[in-house]
């Protein structure tokens, strides 16, 4: 079966004045696609196979095309908002024809030049449109490993829960309020952790490295903050994490190792109000 919204390969069978019609590669069946002329060689060969993507063309025709879009069925990805008419929004995504965003699968309000995270599905007309909504377009069936660094796209945020990402454009992550560093929005690109993998292969990330690493990491910006400030630092055990992640952005147990650290290796001492630099 052909199959609208995906990259196949299908084989040409018969040739007009204006292109060729494709099949699948030993169908019997009836079932064709057209594809123009300006898209194949001039002397293409009855039985040649083509690689191709099927979609619809202006005029909602079943139509196929050697250009690979940005984005197929089943996977996600950043496009450019390319224009806002009265009935959605229309995305850049390599094709000649804009890949339409209705209104009722917007997130947000989408503005001219903003990079939106979608996905693509066929709506009840037979059309291909895409959506924000990509939740149920993620997969659980990642190739990546605990503490391993991967990329991703932030697509909600919920304040009792935390970010939802979508990981290489294509896998479920979570980062949890507990691993956020700052606050995260809607479109936000991160290289996040992965701190854990669910039993249903959902990510857990973080925005944290690990223990070692962000040790290393929060001993230099206190440091930097020391030196910034004239060597002292208003900051000790009795500082609320409030105080603590106000002026260093990081919780009071990360500060707490940090400056054991740091009191370890004589780089700073404590004093009645905080800790001052050693030199």
């Amino acid at each position: 079966m052909i199959a609208l919204g995906k990259i196949q390969t299908l084989e040409a069978v018969r040739r007009t004045d204006f292109g060729v019609y494709l099949k699948e590669i030993g169908s019997t069946g009836e079932e064709e696609v057209f594809i123009p002329r300006q898209e194949i060689e001039e002397d293409l060969e009855l039985g040649t196979s083509l690689s191709v993507f099927v979609y619809r063309d202006t005029e909602d025709r079943l139509i196929a095309t050697v250009q690979v879009p940005k984005l197929t069925l089943g996977k996600v990805a950043t496009l450019k908002v390319a224009d806002i008419t009265s009935i959605g929004v229309f995305l850049e995504w390599g094709l000649q024809k804009d890949l339409f965003l209705p209104f009722k699968e917007q997130v947000g309000k989408p503005q001219k030049g903003d990079e939106v995270l979608v996905g693509l599905y066929i709506d009840k007309s037979d059309r291909l449109c895409a959506t924000m909504k990509v939740y149920d377009i993620l997969s659980c069936e990642s190739p990546y490993k605990k503490n391993q660094s991967v990329n991703g796209i932030v697509y909600s945020v919920k304040s009792d829960l935390g970010a939802l990402v979508a990981v290489e454009e294509g896998y479920h992550g979570l980062i949890p309020t507990t691993e956020m560093i700052g606050s995260l929005h809607i479109g936000d690109k991160l290289n996040v952790r992965v701190k854990n993998i669910r039993p249903d292969g959902k990510l857990v990330l973080s925005l944290r490295k690990q223990a070692f690493q962000q040790m290393e990491d929060d001993s230099t910006k206190i440091m930097n903050l020391l030196e910034q400030q004239g060597g002292t630092l208003p900051l000790g055990d009795k500082s609320t994490p409030q105080a603590i992640k106000a002026q260093l952005g990081m919780s009071k147990a990360s500060f707490k190792r940090a400056i054991g650290r740091l009191l370890k290796e004589g780089a700073i001492a404590l004093t009645e109000t905080g800790i001052k630099r050693n030199w």
